[in-house]
């Protein structure tokens, strides 16, 4: 963070703890707020933190200086700036959109954009109420309800910051991320209630203050509790009148998003109203959206905050079709009743598509366009998704890059290629989308960029006003994520000729085997063309000898069975053979709720096994 950032962040530090918290924890919060010729000190004690982060970027100087400020006639003002936030595509959708269907929700929800402005100006009004202050933070446990696209505006219209956690947690997981957030209120579906009651109870055997429950139900009720609200109830008793809490600071954090987990444990990932702007843009572009689009919430809304779309479908008066629960019939029905253009989803939702029963099918409408990401999709979904008349792109992005960041920008000269080619170029990663200022593919040591030849990997790093702008509370990691300047990704790729990025494995996930690094991606790949594979997951097994071999974890499609021996004779006929696995293990893969599966637990499994002799 530069000094100038200092300077305009002060005002927003001056009126909350959030400063004490993102750097310190709130038990070690003492900063003091005071300008001496136009000089904020807020950080604790000293701007040393403040020093460290802008060493990060290798580029001080050019942070600090405004050039512009010495030129006569040059003003900043109220008429030539408005810090960037999500929350302005809501207010124009109900002048723009007024009248246009903003939510879909079954048949008992409906509503216009002009409704829903009213209701989160109404909500925002109830959060203040409750005593939510600029800075404070307020969590979410919910599915694509109705109620989750309302938080994500009324709660940073209240000036607070939004913490959407995943819905697959258990209560000791979920107890911990409200102790480490510090959330002041949880908006808890109903039929989530249960869990989050039990990580409440947990919150009261640690003796930490628990959070006001606001309960989310199908149907308003009746509840007698001074600390639990109704979800309907608590909106209804807000004002219309309410005048939002604009961010002081495009800097301002508009999210929490904690990591999924699939290699370690949960990070806090905080977005600003800028970089959340700047990304909602991006993503309806890279999806290639025209006006009024109706999109189908198959995203976990509470995932990097629904690909930051749960805020750009405003931008272009969009519809929001939710669905609480994904399955290859709701889709179809959804698809086929709203005339759905648009959805998103990991390759396990794409995989779940074309592995469908034809009696859940129904025929599209017209061409569905839908984006893919999450992990690597092997080129056989490409190609069966747009059998059945989907038009398939591919993005990628992690969620410190507020979900996609760079997509496979389609080339009118690849359509004419044969399809196995076609479908393999529609796998790569590819190019950063328009709000993105650099990604490339760089030694992790040297720092240094690596040929573009396709062949060489590298580490992908990003630097852009689309990156986060650090872990909650966690100095350390916020460092070592931005060392170099710009931001690790701890993802291995190769760049083409073209450009183009061509993610290969996690970091973590390479396998070394006798010396050679071996892709879990491409063995995955393989495994996925055998006929009778639904699922795979490839990751490392300890030997004796050759340090690593491959060992595959299958699940095989409905009706199949094969043997483990099969599998490893089809790999050694499609890769070379030090690739190929050594075993095989036929289960059901875990998985996150956004659909990656988990190769941590995995990873122990194989672990666990010991050397193959």
């Amino acid at each position: 963070m530069s000094l100038s950032s200092t300077i305009n962040m002060s005002h927003f530090f001056k009126d909350s703890r959030l400063g004490g918290w993102f750097f310190n924890g709130s038990n070690q919060a003492h900063f003091s707020c005071t300008t001496t010729s136009g000089v904020a000190k807020f950080f604790p004690k000293t701007l040393k933190m403040s020093k460290r982060l802008c060493q990060l970027s290798g580029d001080h100087d050019r942070q600090v200086s405004e050039p512009w400020a010495s030129v006569e006639g040059m003003i900043k003002c109220d008429a030539n700036y408005v810090p960037l936030t999500p929350i302005s595509f809501l207010e124009r959708a109900a002048n723009v959109f007024s009248d246009r269907t903003s939510v879909i929700y079954g048949s008992s929800v409906t509503y216009t954009w002009e409704e829903t402005y009213a209701r989160c100006i109404k909500l925002a009004s109830a959060l203040v109420q409750l005593g939510i202050s600029r800075g404070d933070v307020v969590a979410t446990l919910a599915p694509n309800v109705p109620a989750m696209q309302e938080l994500h505006f009324a709660v940073p219209m209240a000036g607070a910051i939004l913490c959407t956690l995943n819905t697959r947690l258990d209560s000791a997981m979920i107890s911990t991320l409200l102790i480490h957030s510090e959330a002041k209120v949880i908006f808890v579906d109903q039929q989530l209630l249960q869990l989050a009651q039990g990580a409440i109870s947990l919150l009261a055997i640690k003796k930490t203050q628990p959070p006001l429950l606001v309960v989310i139900s199908e149907k308003s009720k009746n509840i007698d509790n001074s600390n639990t609200y109704e979800y309907e109830s608590l909106l209804k008793s807000g004002h219309s009148d309410f005048s939002i809490r604009w961010p002081i600071s495009e800097f301002d954090p508009i999210s929490i998003n904690y990591t999924s987990g699939t290699t370690s444990g949960p990070k806090g990932v905080v977005y600003s109203h800028r970089g959340a702007y700047l990304n909602s843009i991006a993503t309806f572009l890279l999806h290639e959206m025209s006006s009024l689009p109706i999109y189908l919430w198959t995203v976990p809304t509470f995932h990097c905050n629904g690909w930051c779309l749960i805020w750009g479908l405003a931008a272009f008066g969009g519809t929001n079709v939710c669905l609480r629960h994904v399955s290859a019939k709701e889709i179809f029905e959804s698809i086929s009743l709203y005339k759905v253009t648009y959805m998103g989803g990991a390759p396990t939702v794409l995989n779940m598509i074309v592995n469908s029963s034809p009696r859940d099918r129904k025929p599209l409408p017209h061409k569905v366009k839908i984006m893919t990401g999450g992990s690597p999709p092997p080129p056989q979904i490409l190609s069966r998704m747009e059998e059945l008349g989907f038009g398939v792109n591919h993005l990628y992005g992690l969620t410190e890059t507020y979900g996609p960041g760079i997509y496979c920008l389609w080339k009118p000269e690849w359509d004419s290629l044969p399809p196995d080619e076609r479908f393999t170029l529609k796998a790569r990663q590819g190019v950063q989308h328009l709000c993105l200022e650099e990604v490339d593919v760089r030694d992790s040591a040297t720092m240094e960029k690596v040929p573009a030849d396709g062949v060489t990997m590298g580490e992908v790093m990003f630097r852009a006003n689309t990156v986060m702008s650090g872990y909650w509370k966690d100095v350390k990691a916020t460092e070592e994520a931005f060392r170099g300047g710009r931001f690790h990704s701890g993802d291995l790729a190769v760049k083409h000729p073209d450009g183009y990025i061509d993610i290969k494995d996690r970091l973590k996930d390479i396998i070394i085997s006798g010396g050679e690094n071996i892709s879990t991606v491409e063995v995955e790949r393989a495994l996925y063309r055998h006929p009778a594979v639904f699922e795979a997951a490839v990751v490392a097994r300890p030997d004796n000898h050759w340090g690593q071999t491959p060992c595959a974890f299958v699940k095989l499609k409905e009706g199949f069975d094969v043997s483990d021996k099969e599998i490893i004779n089809f790999c050694r006929d499609n890769l070379p053979h030090y690739m190929a696995p050594r075993t095989v293990i036929f289960q059901d893969l875990p998985k996150t709720t956004t659909g990656k599966i988990q190769k941590f637990i995995l990873k122990e499994k194989a672990k666990a096994l010991g050397s193959l002799f």
